[in-house]
């Protein structure tokens, strides 16, 4: 999950939220029970998280975990209860110009948690010289391209409050993403940007890195954050320059403190719900069932929010290039094994999905076949052409053989040239589901003749071979949701993406690589999201995207597994949640109370 989740944020559509509510006194012991002692006035929330913060700089942050939802708000927001969009940062809006046009008007007052204001010049600096700058690496980048020739949009300050984003055409996703987007001080960084190191690179690059003084991140959100020790927790405080106020002109939020609990473990975080530790859990499916019989017991309320909005799978290393070095990023055997289409689709048809459901995910999942949200009016269904690979390991094997491997005298798979096919699947340790996912897939792989051996990490050793060493063969991972737009997922599947893993690029401020290779489906996908993006008639739209999902269904550079249902346990101490499926419990945190009996 993503810290930005918690709080409304029109780029995902929804929250994925782990959030706790209690009445306690921050100290700086480690057990999280030490925070609840009856001399506590202050009300404060404690958050339990999976992992660390990556980084402090929101515009280069690729991590499921961050710090930067309490610290940023969006200029506008989506209300997950009517799906409009509604302001935040920003007063109002005109699109003009057949949509080519946008006009944003901020609230007159705002100020960043240092108490200097917030002008339209913090927003041309954020996109101008941060999002749009091609020495930033900034996945955001990624979602701004219109077209083929990787146009973005325009940005100029019309007043102080003013600011006008121009496109050369169409761009359907034009509205909700630059409203979406976290406006960054210009009078904080500004200086970072333009100044580079001994490499030549900005100093931006190494700006508000986990070892900042916390105090000197400087946001304009609900919060601020005051103290962060590794490995166990980040405290913030209310931004007593917050712009939200209720309607007798009480500042928002109520909650005053925030406490994210660092609990890198999905089991541990269950014992500290049971023990009272916390107040809200994303409930595993291993916990389910014992949780279900405490809850009226122990206070507190499952919330069942359908299929999660993300998804889960294992996706094979198809870089062919070599790094700096002159080495291969992938074995050169195993990257021709990797390559073949039928390949991706034998080990996808050996994957037993529906037991993985029943066993890893105790039922609470359904089986997924596409990136797309199966609730997004632009998924594609299997009757109007969505491959799905059910469980078939005669098909898988028969592919194989079709594809020149074959069977030694041990009944082991190996390829034309006798190789055995063996190979390494990278996952993180943070979730129990994921070990137990991954246990199974080795075992179904087995059956087929493939030895597949386990390399389990902690979350940011994990990332860091995915994204940075890019040393890995196959990976079980996920990517949060992205709601109902698909154009979300730009920076997966654009060529050039900041998170087109299974295939990364040359990305600005990274080692020179060579010899990278794109084919041509990775091209058409790539032309078919300019095209999504730039067509305004929703049916037209839906067509491009369904064709996309065919590509990727029969090209597997995904292949998908059980997506767990989104459920999350609150406990009653809160007034005013307007639950939905899309945002989650707490897409309101704002407006939330603490129930004085409890």
């Amino acid at each position: 999950m993503s810290f930005a989740s918690i709080f409304p944020s029109i780029k995902r559509f929804r929250l994925l939220i782990i959030l706790a509510l209690i009445t306690a006194l921050v100290t700086v012991a480690c057990n999280p029970s030490n925070y609840q002692t009856k001399a506590a006035q202050v009300p404060q929330m404690i958050v339990a998280v999976l992992g660390e913060p990556s980084t402090f700089n929101p515009a280069l942050n690729e991590s499921a975990y961050s710090v930067f939802g309490p610290l940023y708000d969006s200029l506008i927001n989506e209300n997950p209860l009517t799906n409009e969009l509604e302001p935040g940062l920003a007063e109002s809006w005109q699109v003009l110009d057949n949509g080519q046009r946008v006009v944003i008007t901020l609230k007159k007052g705002l100020k960043w948690s240092d108490g200097k204001p917030m002008t339209a010049d913090d927003i041309v600096f954020s996109y101008n010289d941060i999002y749009l700058n091609p020495k930033i690496p900034t996945p955001t980048k990624d979602s701004l391209r219109i077209n083929e020739r990787g146009d973005t949009p325009k940005v100029r300050k019309i007043d102080e409050l003013k600011v006008e984003f121009t496109v050369p055409e169409p761009f359907a996703p034009f509205l909700r993403w630059v409203g979406g987007i976290t406006i960054l001080p210009a009078h904080a960084l500004k200086e970072s940007v333009n100044t580079t190191d001994s490499s030549g690179n900005p100093k931006f690059l190494t700006m508000w890195t986990t070892g900042t003084d916390p105090k000197e991140i400087i946001g304009n959100g609900p919060y601020v954050m005051e103290t962060y020790i590794p490995s166990q927790r980040v405290i913030f405080r209310r931004n007593p320059y917050y712009w939200r106020k209720d309607a007798q002109g009480n500042p928002q939020p109520y909650i005053e403190r925030l406490i994210f609990q660092i609990i890198e473990s999905t089991d541990n975080q269950l014992i500290s719900f049971r023990s009272g530790q916390l107040d809200n859990l994303e409930v595993p499916p291993e916990g389910f069932s014992l949780l279900k019989r405490e809850e009226k017991r122990a206070k507190f309320k499952i919330y069942n929010g359908g299929p999660d909005t993300g998804t889960t799978f294992i996706s094979f290393n198809l870089n062919q290039a070599k790094n700096s070095k002159g080495q291969p990023f992938v074995d050169p055997i195993k990257s021709r094994w990797f390559n073949k289409k039928e390949f991706r689709q034998a080990v996808a048809y050996a994957i037993d999905r529906e037991t993985m459901k029943t066993n890893a995910f105790r039922g609470l999942g359904e089986l997924q076949n596409s990136f797309v949200y199966v609730k997004s009016p632009y998924f594609l269904p299997p009757e109007k052409g969505l491959k799905v690979y059910n469980y078939d390991p005669e098909k898988a094997k028969k592919l194989l053989l079709q594809a020149g491997f074959k069977y030694n005298g041990q009944n082991q798979l190996v390829d034309e040239d006798g190789n055995r096919v063996r190979f390494t699947l990278l996952t993180n340790a943070e979730r129990k589901v994921r070990g137990d996912m991954a246990a199974q897939i080795r075992q179904d792989l087995a059956k087929i003749g493939i030895q597949v051996d386990l390399q389990i990490l902690s979350f940011n050793a994990y990332l860091e071979k995915l994204k940075v060493t890019q040393d890995w063969d196959c990976y079980l991972g996920g990517f949060a949701g992205g709601g109902v737009e698909p154009h979300s997922a730009s920076n997966i599947w654009r060529i050039n993406g900041a998170s087109h893993a299974f295939n990364l690029g040359p990305q600005p401020g990274d080692p020179p690589m060579t010899g990278w290779v794109v084919s041509d489906w990775e091209k058409e996908i790539d032309r078919l999201y300019i095209k999504g993006a730039q067509e305004i008639d929703e049916n037209k739209r839906k067509e491009i995207y369904y064709e996309y999902q065919r590509i990727a269904s029969e090209q597997l550079p995904f292949i998908h597994l059980v997506e767990r249902l989104d459920l999350q346990a609150v406990r009653d101490r809160f007034q005013g949640i307007k639950y939905t499926a899309l945002g989650g419990p707490f897409w309101n945190l704002y407006e939330l109370k603490i129930a004085e009996d409890n």
